[in-house]
């Protein structure tokens, strides 16, 4: 096999261990049957079918995004919407859990599935706040490369179901709560900006579970690489610093490795220009790491988004080479416009939605 072909076999053993059907499927063990399941998030197809799958007549919501719900069985209410910016499709989606949540008897049980996604896909705001005015923070807060946490901070000051509202509006017995975390720590109240949240002092019986996580791909992506031999040199949750910065200091230890792999999880920030061009945050570390193994035939990069998806693009990233840095890779780092500069080389990782979302993760080849 090729380096690429290895390198995403590699990925593709990280991203499979944290599928959402299979990690929720493990989960439902031992709870038992809802008399409701909902589902919101970018994974919210395959957790769905999870629950499907051992309960079939069981009533289910599901919001996700655009092109994420082929897996969901015929049976559920499917709602798709935007991302990483809501529209319109977002306030009917997250009127729709509301209301589904708030209609449920006194002695009802809810299985509440959230992954990553959920802040954009689904919003109640509170009274005052508009669609334009959604969309106008989510912009701003993309375009200042804050980190996930932050960005949900000020997503949760104007929503009627982040930050435990949506589970402050149950009246039933019994709620739990699955999540996929694509978040540092795995915080429940920052994933979907805290759709899942259980309320202070709830007034039911609540179990929250967190299914999957970029700790569990990672395992696995090491795991695979032993497995076939490489020595795994790094295995570090440590993506979180702009890109630039990112490159900096990874790019050089990058090139210095030895023979082996090396692995490493989180979520990279990007400020973006006034007018971006294509591409996402794993493509522009892609292509800012290519500089340092630039001339070289015996490392290649892979950095990936385990959603299938890197920002507004149907790429989930980029794998790169030492062919791969050249005359106006700088210029498009510069323009957010990396996903073009890629595509141009043949160096885009495309591999349609996966079914999960535990943030990013980079593999590194050295042969």
């Amino acid at each position: 096999m090729t380096p690429d072909q290895i390198l995403r076999g590699l990925w593709e053993a990280g991203v499979d261990a944290v599928g959402g059907h299979a990690s929720v499927a493990r989960a439902l063990t031992g709870l038992d049957r809802p008399d409701r399941i909902v589902a919101v998030g970018k994974a919210a197809g395959a957790m769905t079918r999870a629950a499907l799958d051992r309960w079939p007549d069981v009533p289910a919501l599901v919001v996700t995004k655009d092109g994420h719900a082929e897996e969901v069985p015929d049976s559920a209410t499917v709602i798709e919407a935007s991302h990483p910016v809501p529209d319109d499709r977002s306030l009917i989606g997250g009127r729709a859990l509301l209301d589904c949540v708030s209609a449920m008897g006194p002695d009802s049980r809810l299985l509440l599935l959230v992954s990553g996604g959920a802040s954009s896909l689904a919003e109640a705001p509170v009274e005052g706040v508009t669609l334009d005015d959604l969309k106008s923070l989510n912009a701003n807060l993309l375009a200042r490369g804050l980190d996930i946490g932050a960005m949900n901070v000020e997503r949760r000051k104007v929503s009627k179901i982040k930050g435990g509202g949506l589970l402050r509006a149950f009246t039933g017995a019994h709620a739990d709560v699955l999540t996929i975390s694509d978040v540092p720590g795995d915080d429940p109240a920052v994933i979907g900006s805290g759709i899942g949240l259980l309320p202070e002092d709830p007034p039911f019986a609540c179990q929250l579970t967190c299914t999957a996580s970029n700790a569990i791909a990672r395992a696995a992506v090491a795991e695979a690489a032993q497995a076939a031999g490489y020595p795994v040199l790094a295995n570090e949750e440590c993506l979180y610093d702009d890109v630039p910065d990112l490159a900096a200091w990874l790019g050089p230890r990058i090139a210095a490795m030895e023979p082996g792999v090396m692995i490493f999880g989180g979520e990279p920030t990007v400020h973006l220009p006034p007018h971006p061009g294509e591409g996402g945050r794993n493509q522009a570390l892609a292509l800012a790491l290519a500089e340092a193994i630039a001339g070289r035939d015996d490392i290649t990069i892979l950095v990936g988004g385990t959603d299938g998806t890197d920002g507004p693009t149907e790429a989930a990233g980029g794998i790169v080479t030492g062919t791969t840095w050249g005359p106006g890779a700088a210029e498009a780092l510069k323009k957010a416009d990396s996903g073009t500069y890629l595509a141009e080389k043949d160096a885009l990782l495309i591999s349609g939605p996966t079914g999960t979302n535990v943030m990013d993760v980079a593999v590194v080849l050295r042969s």
